[in-house]
Order: C-alpha cells, then structure tokens, then sequence
C-alpha cells in the first residue's frame, strides 16, 4: 500500500514539473548583440530599437554585450556567443580588421552574421545593415557645393582611424570634392568621434587660416565641439558646419539645426529595428541581399522641425508600446502566478487523499506492531543503561589511572630538575675537571636527561590527549634551528663514523614554529634515526622549498628501515615494529606527528634502503590563528639543550646568549644562605644583573638600586620576608617592583600569607632553578605589558580602573600636579619631585620603570597637550602659546609639536 501511494505521488509531481518547465523555456530564438560601445545616445537609440522590437517577439531571446570601445572585449563577446551556440549573432564592430577572423569563426560555426554600421574586410559576413557611408559623405558635399557662397575653402574632421565608416564618409566626401576645382578640402583633421580630439588641432588650423568656408565633421558630437572652437576664437558665424547622425536629443543633430549651430546634419538611421528583422530572416533562411543599405536625408533649417516632429510621434508610440507590453507581463505573471497556485493546490489534494489512505492503513498495522515494539523498546533501553553504566564506571577507573599517572610523572619532575641542577654545577667545578670523577658526573647528567626527557614525553602525551597544547610559533631560521639540534648529536656521529650532514640551499629561509614542539620532533626523528643505523652509516637532513609555498624538511638514515606492510602503523601510540629489538615507549612518533599537525603540516614515512620522514610546512604564518603567534622576544629559546636518548654525547651545559650589561634587568636577591645566594647568583648572572642582600638592608638597598625584580626568603636576620614585602608594596618608590619569595615553608597557611603582603609569586624549596627563571621572566613580561598600559593610557588614567592601584595613584597624582603647573614656566622637575615626596632620582627611576619614557619628556608631552587645547579654542597665538607653557622660543616649540603630532602648529590650528 505504503509503495502505490508513493508511485502516485512521485509521478503527480514529475507530471507538474515537466510541464512548469515546458512552460517557462519553450524554443526560444536566441540572438546576441555585441555593440561596440554606448558613450554616445546614437547607439543607445540603436540599444532602445531592438530591444522595443524584440519585445514585441516573444520567441525572441535577446542579449546584448557592452565591448566598452575595448576590441579584445568584443572579440571575448562574440567568442561566448558562438560558445553558447545562440542562433544569429548581431556585430556593430569597433574596427575592420580585429573583428574579421572571429566573424569568420562563428560563419564556420554554423551561426549567421549580421555586420551593423561598420564593416568587417572582406565579405566573409552573412550580411550589411547601415546606411552607405560612402553616399554620406557624398550627400555632405554636394550639400556644401550647392549651397557655397563663399571661398570654397573646406575642413574635414573624419571618425575613428581603422574606422570603416570614417574611410568611407571620407571617401565619398573627397570624391564628390575633387570634381569640383572651385572647392579645397584646406585641412583634415583625425578625430576619434569624440569632440575633445578636435579641439586643440582645430584652434591652430583656424588662427592659421581663418577664411574656411565649411567644416564636416562626420558625426554632431565633432560637429558642436568645432563651433565651440570657433565660439572661442569669434569665428562661428563665418564659417558653417556640417554633421552626420540628426539624432532627435538634447544636442543632437536636428536641436543643432534648429538652434542654428549647424547649418545641415545628414541622417544616419541606427538600424535598430530593421537588424532585428533581417535576423530572424537570417535565422528561418529567408532569401535577403548581402548589403541591406538605409535611407538618409539632410536636414536643414527647412525640414528639421517636421522630422523632429515625426520623430517625437514614434517615440511616443515606442512609449506607448512599452507601457501595453508591461501590462501584458503583468497579466502574465498573474496568469502563470494562479495557474501555480491550482497545479499547487491539485498537488496537496492528491497528497492529502494519498495520506488519508496511508494513515487508515498505518492506522491498522500500528496497532499490530505497537505492543512488539514496545517490548523491543524496553529491552533496549535496558541494555542501554546498563552500557551507560559500565561505561561511566570505566571512564572513572581510566581517568583515576591517568591521573594518577600523571601526578606521578609530575612528582619526578621536581628531584630530577634539582639533581641536574645540582649535577651542572659539579661539572663546572673547577675541583672535578680533568679528573676521572668528572666522567661520572657527566654520566649521572646524561642519564638525568634522559629521564627527563621520557617523563617530558608521557606528559606530552597526556597533554595530547586531553587537547591541551597550545601553539606559541614564531619566524624562525630554520637552518640555524636544525643546525642548533644537529649539535647534539655530532659527537655521536664523530664516535661511530656516522656521515652526518645537513643540505639547505637558502640559509635565511625562514618558518614560523613554535621551537620548543619542533626541538621534540627533531629529537625524536634524529634519535630513532641514530638508534637505527649501524656504524660507518649516513644520516641526512635536507630543507627543500617547493612552489607551491611549502617546505619540504626530510631526515633520511641508512638503517633498518620499517617493513612495507607496517609503515601505516609507524604513527600510532605505543606501536613497535617487528623488526625492533631495541628499548622504546612506543609514543616518540606519534608525538611528533601530533606536534606537526599543530603547525598545520604534514608528516610522512618512506622506507626503502633505509627510513625517510618527511615534513611539509607552510610558508608565513597566515595558516595560524593569532593567538598561536607570539613575537621573537616572547617565544623563549625552547630548544633545550639535553643529551639525547641512548647517545653518548658529551654537552657544554652552561651555553647561552650573551646579553650586554646596559641590556640586563637589574634583580636583588635577598637571602642569607650564603650557599644559595652564590648558586643564584651563578645561575642568574648571565641574564640579569644580580645583586645580594641577607635581609638586614634589604629596604635600603632596595631604595638604592631600584631592581627590576626581587626574590627573598622568608626567614631572615631582622625582618621577615612577609614584612619586606609589605614595607617595600606600601612605599610609593618600590611599589611597582615585582617580588619572588622563594621559601621552604609550603604550608597552606604560609602561602596565603604571602599572598596577603603582595607577592608575585610563590615558590618552595626545594625548587627548580627553570621554573624560577621562566617565573622571573613571566614577571618582567607582565611588568612590561604594564608599562605599555600606562604608555598607552597616559592622559586619561581614570581614579575607577582596577588595573595597578598603587601604580596608577601616583600617575594621577602626577599628572594633576603637571597639568596644574603646566602654564609655570619655572615650574621644574626637582618641584615635582618634592611634590610627589620623593628625591628627584627616585623619581626619575619610578617613571622610567613606569612609563619608558623619562620624566622630562613625560612633562613636555603634558604641555604639548595643553598646547594642542589652546591651538584648538584659537583665542591665542602660537608664540602665544609657546612662551605660556614654557619653552624656550616658538621655534623650538613647533619643533617639538611636530615630532609629537606630526603637524606644524600651523597646520594643525587650520584643520581645527
């Protein structure tokens, strides 16, 4: 039953669709237009004719293409007419000879041709609709010859070069001339039949010889632009003009006539109408002459007004035409619009007739099936909640293993950091070095690495899992990078005789990747390449830039290679392939695959003679989104600088970047282990300038120095930590340095305290020297970000921002005092110090740590801001304005207002 009732409706539908369908196409005629441009109404009447007479054919499909005066346009027109297979094309050609094979081609084609206007070379053309350019030209001078009175003597203003109706006009124009020895054509003048290019050239002819008789210009547009000239040079009314076209517009040739501008026009009919005809003549093969010509007319003074009138008759008529043609769309519309609407309401009674059926029996066999589905219901919800459950008992179990797991891995972390701590300064030790003991120690480093780096790795695994990698990429030379890993390992290629090379044309080339994930791909890569290939073997690292905006990096080695029928595994966790007999955790590569995608990359394996990876990135960074880009100066040296896994390679631990004195963040440590204070000060020394307190002068030295950053203990000589921290938040001077307590206390209660008195961060003993050198880094950044607040806000910091209290009290403060001053031009920077309660050098270090900038110019911003409000209300001067606030001259203060605002005083008083 359900199948009749579908096939019903299914053939019902297809019915309405086919006939809707019929109705709207139907055979069409289709015919395209190319016209050659529309800049002037003589082709936008020949536009307005054909579409009227297409509009009373209603198998006619008319399209018309706009060439622009562009002859490649054109020829790219015509070409997708005889694409698109229309039935008769209509040309009105640019020029001659451009449009003479693409004619050709559509004739070969099958699709007749109807040339408009203009000719084409040669006859390879279906057929000729225009008026005869030839017997124009001729008609003007015999008009000029009958009705001279005058010296005979004639200027010809001719069309468009390359032009067949300005060669013709031309032609027949001299023809006429020539018979005649008492006319001379004195001047011919190559217009464009546009009346800017006649102009200028017509101006030096007739100062040169101002008894001409006649101008003939071949179109009204020439015509009116060579009386304006002679207007300009007092001639008009000596000298008569000729025109070609007697449009029936504003300014064309019959309101010419009449307004006595032109002494006569010659008609040149558009054709628009007839063209249409003749192609669909074309198109049934009916008979019709290969030159089909138009009639023309002169017009003068004695027919102008009675062609104008019959002119506006057929306009009127078109008009009318127009108006009963859209009132027949109209009721057509209405027509096809209700006729839908029965076919619609046909369709949904059919429908509902078809559902009635359906339901009565739906109806029947429902209540067969409902009591068995109902059992069947039961029993699978059942079954699912007894799924649901176990499955929440599992993911319980798992998520209590892994983050058990987890936990434990993050315990080992803290005393492997602190053993290698410890065990980098033993091999710095001057003591150990050159004796056996060193060799021991460099051991237990190496190993200490290695642990370090697999605990690294089931972190990193963790992380993946849970989605929890952020990028941090930045524009890195990757040659330098690769080269910089490739370090490590070159002793142990040295060992084993390992040919160990890198290949990379471009040394500058640049990518942006986040190094710390890109180090862990490398590592992994080049250990399992190293783990793999024999003694006396290659290995090779090749960077290659493609075409396509990609770089192609592939690390290739002379091992065991993989079996073929397990490469697709290589990726997968804890995967291990059968011909491996070495240790592995099973998770190096699909980390590294995963680290990659991060990167928008691609990573892939080939083994023959060996194993390759290759890596594919992209170029720049616009594959990235914006929070996963960070600047160079945020994206630390990632690239750590470990022994690798299973490789005897000896490393230089302490290898970093040499920082000038003048460059280095100033740092106090206040401690009084005197053991601690000298591993800090070595370990910390070469980033920042380290100076050392034990607690009894700490605020003076503080006071003294005014360090970028602090780090104390808690339990001290004379005051505790807790109370350093308070002194030092609550004076105006140091309030803004941010401080570190490094302590062993790590109590809930110890730390909360902390908190209280206003410190940064806290960290415990036993500590890891990397986390307190990114905390001392994360800290100095914040404070930077500060200062560009302030920078940023300086003129309008507001007393209910949250943003930095003790900091923003004392620039509202300051800026009040400024603003106040800011017309006292003794006012100096020693009163605003006292002012503000501090000495001139706090002062000057509390706003340079603040804002950047120092206070002198800080106050000079001030006035230049007070001078723009004054340029601005313009009730003073500029020197004015520039002895109130103090400077020195007015040249000087434009000099500085231009290198705040980047416009003179001057200037900047005009545009307000």
């Amino acid at each position: 039953m359900y199948q009749f009732v579908k096939y019903i409706l299914l053939l019902f539908l297809a019915s309405l669709i086919l006939t809707s369908c019929r109705q709207k196409q139907g055979d069409k005629i289709k015919v395209g237009f190319s016209q050659a441009m529309t800049t002037d109404d003589w082709r936008k009447q020949m536009n307005s004719a054909i579409k009227i007479e297409a509009s009373l054919r209603p198998e006619v499909d008319l399209k018309i293409s706009d060439a622009n005066n562009n002859i490649a346009k054109q020829i790219e027109d015509i070409e997708r007419f005889i694409s698109n297979k229309v039935d008769v094309i209509i040309v009105s050609p640019i020029q001659s000879k451009p449009l003479t094979a693409v004619v050709e081609k559509s004739i070969k084609a099958g699709i007749p041709v109807l040339v408009v206007d203009r000719k084409i070379e040669g006859e390879n053309y279906t057929a000729y609709l225009g008026a005869d350019n030839i017997e124009i030209g001729r008609i003007a001078a015999r008009y000029i010859i009958s009705h001279s009175k005058g010296s005979g003597k004639i200027i010809e203003i001719t069309g468009a070069k390359g032009s067949s109706p300005a060669y013709e006009r031309s032609l027949g124009f001299s023809q006429i001339i020539s018979e005649n020895k008492r006319f001379k054509i004195e001047n011919t003048i190559q217009g464009d039949w546009e009346g800017e290019s006649v102009k200028t050239p017509l101006k030096t002819i007739l100062l040169q010889n101002p008894n001409v008789e006649y101008i003939f210009s071949q179109n009204d547009r020439m015509a009116l632009s060579a009386w304006e000239t002679a207007k300009t040079l007092g001639v008009e009314n000596k000298i008569k003009f000729i025109g070609v076209d007697g449009l029936n517009t504003v300014n064309g040739g019959i309101e010419l006539v009449k307004n006595g501008v032109l002494d006569g026009t010659i008609l040149y009919p558009t054709g628009g109408n007839e063209a249409l005809k003749l192609a669909l003549k074309m198109y049934n093969k009916e008979p019709i002459p290969k030159n089909n010509i138009l009639n023309t007319i002169v017009i003068d003074q004695n027919n102008a007004e009675i062609i104008e009138n019959q002119m506006d008759k057929v306009d009127q008529q078109q008009a009318v035409i127009e108006s009963q043609q859209g009132a027949i769309k109209v009721q057509e519309r209405e027509y096809a619009s209700q006729n839908n609407l029965v076919r619609l309401l046909s369709f949904f009674l059919v429908i509902i007739l078809s559902l009635t059926i359906y339901s009565i029996y739906s109806t029947i066999s429902i209540s067969r099936k409902k009591k068995q589905l109902e059992r069947i219901n039961q029993t699978v919800i059942d079954q699912n909640n007894e799924i649901q459950e176990m499955a929440q008992i599992a993911q319980r179990s798992n998520e209590a293993k892994l983050n058990f797991f987890t936990g434990l891995s993050h315990e080992f972390k803290t005393p492997i950091t602190l053993i290698m701590s410890y065990v980098e300064s033993l091999i710095e030790n001057e003591k150990i070095k050159g004796t056996a003991l060193i060799d021991e120690v460099k051991l237990i480093h190496k190993n200490s690495n290695r642990l370090l780096r697999l605990i690294n790795q089931l972190l990193d695994f963790r992380k993946i899992e849970e989605q929890k990698f952020t990028l941090r990429a930045s524009n890195t030379k990757i040659y330098d990078f690769t080269n910089e890993v490739m370090t490590n390992f070159k002793g142990e290629a040295a060992r084993r005789n390992i040919d160990f090379q890198l290949i990379c044309k471009n040394k500058n080339l640049e990518l942006c990747i986040d190094r710390g994930l890109m180090d862990k791909v490398y590592f992994n890569l080049l250990s399992n390449a190293f783990k793999f290939t024999p003694d006396n073997g290659k290995i090779s690292i090749s960077i290659l830039e493609n075409q396509d905006n990609t770089v192609r990096i592939s690390f290739k080695d002379s091992g065991i290679g993989i079996p073929e029928n397990e490469l697709s595994n290589v990726f997968n966790p804890f995967f291990r392939a059968s011909n491996n007999n070495k240790n592995s955790s099973g998770i190096g590569l699909h980390l590294s695959k995963e680290f990659v995608l991060l990167h928008q990359g691609t990573i892939e394996l080939k083994s023959k003679q060996g194993t390759e990876f290759v890596i594919t990135l992209l170029k720049g960074n616009s594959h990235l989104q914006p929070s996963e880009i960070v600047n160079n100066a945020e994206n630390l040296n990632m690239t750590p600088n470990l022994i690798s896994d299973n490789l005897d390679i000896e490393t230089d631990v302490n290898q970093g970047i040499a920082i000038s004195e003048s460059e280095k963040h100033t740092l106090l440590v206040i401690e009084d282990n005197i053991d601690l204070v000298t591993f800090l000060k070595a370990k910390l020394s070469g980033e920042y300038v380290v100076y050392t307190s034990d607690g009894s002068d700490a605020i003076e030295k503080t006071m003294e120095i005014i360090p970028d950053i602090i780090i104390c203990d808690i339990n001290l000589v004379d005051k505790d930590g807790y109370e350093i921290t308070k002194e030092l938040k609550k004076d105006l001077r140091s309030s803004h340095i941010p401080i570190i307590i490094l302590t062993a206390q790590s109590n809930k209660e110890s730390v909360l305290k902390g908190l209280q008195s206003g410190v940064d961060q806290y960290l415990t003993k036993p500590f890891s020297l990397s986390i307190l050198q990114q905390s001392v880094s994360s800290l100095l950044f914040n404070r930077e970000k500060l200062r560009y607040y302030y920078t940023n806000n300086i003129y309008r910091v507001e007393p209910e921002s949250k943003f930095g209290n003790q900091e923003q009290s004392f620039i509202t403060k300051m800026n009040d005092i400024i603003k106040m001053n800011v017309e006292n031009p003794k006012f100096s920077v020693e009163d605003l110090a006292d002012k503000v309660g501090v000495s001139r050098v706090q002062l000057y270090r509390k706003v340079k740590a603040i804002i950047g900038i120092n206070i002198s110019d800080h106050i000079n911003n001030v006035k230049l801001e007070k001078a723009a409000e004054l340029l601005k209300s313009n009730n003073m001067n500029i020197s004015e304005i520039a002895y109130s606030l103090g400077f020195s001259s007015p040249n000087y203060f434009s000099t500085a207002f231009k290198n705040k605002f980047g416009i003179s005083p001057k200037e900047y008083k005009s545009s307000n």
